[in-house]
């Protein structure tokens, strides 16, 4: 089996490397490695990945700050690989822009499914679609949202957006106007529980919104904050 998915693999510790490299290959995934975090940087800037793996711990640049350089420049999928115990760094992970996590020691079978999970909902490869009679599309005054082909458009210009940007914003357009906490979001879009951190996603609403700013005012008014509760999308039309 071969695919053209092109997967960076980035850890301090080449026997994780080198199992990451194994079970990926196994899938078809071309792996590519990097064993620091300033290394990796610069692999990701000047190289199109479709997923980065990512250690958090690191000497000279840890895993978080790759993430936040990263996001600044791209918005290439990033899980982070993360020991027991710490809770904080996969919170600040969260908030510098990461899409999933993993815990060490972990089972290759499961990071191989969140990897596969990750590219069908991230990948320009599922661009392409032929069937537009059975998509999922989500049309309003200023923005589209194509379920299918993981597709934004703001006022027909599409916007290039990280997997849980698209997951937030998709979650909150499926329910027009209805409300939900910071805490429910985390559940339904992380999929975690921060214990009372609420900050990552206050983090990407921000990051959403000036995406969609930077095409359409109209479209990043549509996510409105509901002052002491948390965030709806609301349809503007003007």
């Amino acid at each position: 089996m071969e695919t053209d998915y092109r997967i960076l693999v980035v850890d301090d510790e080449e026997r994780i490397r080198r199992l990451l490299k194994m079970y990926l290959e196994r899938e078809g995934y071309q792996i590519e490695e990097a064993e620091n975090g300033i290394t990796a940087l610069e692999m990701a800037v000047e190289k199109d990945y479709d997923l980065i793996l990512l250690d958090i711990m690191m000497p000279g640049k840890d895993g978080v700050e790759v993430c936040r350089d990263l996001r600044e420049k791209k918005p290439t999928p990033v899980i982070m690989l993360t020991a027991k115990g710490e809770e904080i760094n996969r919170v600040q992970g969260f908030e510098a822009g990461t899409d999933d996590y993993i815990v060490k020691p972990f089972s290759p079978r499961e990071v191989v499914l969140r990897v596969k999970a990750i590219l069908r909902r991230s990948s320009n490869h599922g661009y392409i679609q032929a069937d537009t009679s059975t998509k999922d599309i989500l049309v309003f005054p200023h923005l589209n949202i194509d379920n299918d082909a993981h597709r934004v458009t703001a006022d027909g210009v599409e916007v290039t957006l990280t997997p849980k940007e698209y997951e937030l914003l998709y979650f909150l357009a499926k329910s027009t106007d209805k409300v939900f906490d910071r805490e429910q979001l985390l559940k339904e879009v992380w999929h975690y529980e921060f214990f009372g951190d609420l900050r990552t996603v206050d983090t990407h609403v921000k990051r959403l919104r000036e995406k969609l700013n930077k095409v359409s005012e109209n479209a990043a008014k549509m996510i409105v904050t509901v002052w002491g509760v948390g965030y709806k999308f609301e349809v503007v039309n003007g």
